[in-house]
């Protein structure tokens, strides 16, 4: 069952458009890769992979367009403009999409699984170290999670509240303590154009603070493809629902 649902958000000045795919289940938000929209993981057969888990009533897919990673891209608008729009992203999933999904749930306030690739897991792990009162945990498959590069060397508080590995150093209080209690899968392989270094810097980030986590490396044989990507969500959303 697919449902499409779409608005004007005030927060980032555009439409937003947030697909679900399942009928019962775990609410699991999936961020697209770089600037793809709602439908782009059922287009590469992400949402087909997942399949079995959809039937058994395990998990409710959610995605919802990349907006600010489709900027971070093109670079069609000025690094600050860029940065500005990616702090109001996730503010916009906070606020506006995480609120439809527990409304689609019947009001459910059940905590929200954040996955994504690339660009995708890189949200995905954003929002839960901000946001740990509504998610519970976050899957990353072949993460890019500096992403200070596509900036242009700029920086803003923005960019220093988006990105996990800046802010988490300094933080602390009630929002650290939650986020304590919630866990990160990082999963990569070593082919090509995989970094799993990038998942063990935002491992460490993490491991310094005492966040739970884990870095999967997939080995040599899986690339930074769709393909490594059908392979690893379906794995772990059985494993974390």
């Amino acid at each position: 069952m697919k449902t499409v649902e779409r608005w004007f958000s005030g927060r980032i000045e555009q439409e937003i458009t947030v697909i679900r795919w399942g009928t019962f289940g775990r609410p699991v938000l999936v961020f697209p890769s770089a600037g793809g929209d709602a439908e782009e993981i059922e287009r590469f057969g992400l949402v087909d992979a997942c399949g079995p888990l959809l039937a058994e009533g395990l998990v409710k897919l959610y995605s919802v367009d990349s907006v600010a990673g489709r900027a971070m891209i093109t670079k069609a608008d000025s690094p600050e403009h860029r940065m500005w729009l990616l702090n109001q992203f996730h503010e916009c999933v906070r606020w506006e999409v995480v609120p439809a999904i527990h409304a689609d749930l019947g009001g459910q306030a059940m905590d929200v699984i954040a996955t994504g690739a690339s660009i995708g897991a890189f949200n995905a792990v954003a929002v839960l170290c901000r946001y740990p009162d509504v998610f519970g945990a976050a899957i990353g498959m072949s993460g890019s999670y500096r992403i200070e590069r596509f900036y242009d060397g700029a920086w803003s508080h923005d960019l220093y509240y988006s990105a996990p590995l800046q802010f988490l150093p300094g933080l602390e209080g009630p929002q650290l303590d939650r986020l304590r209690g919630r866990f990160a899968v990082l999963a990569s392989g070593e082919g090509a154009w995989e970094n799993v270094g990038e998942s063990w810097q935002m491992a460490a980030a993490l491991g310094a603070k005492a966040v739970p986590n884990r870095v999967d490396n997939w080995g040599p044989q899986w690339e930074h493809d769709w393909q490594t990507w059908r392979q690893m969500l379906p794995q772990y959303l059985r494993e974390l629902s």
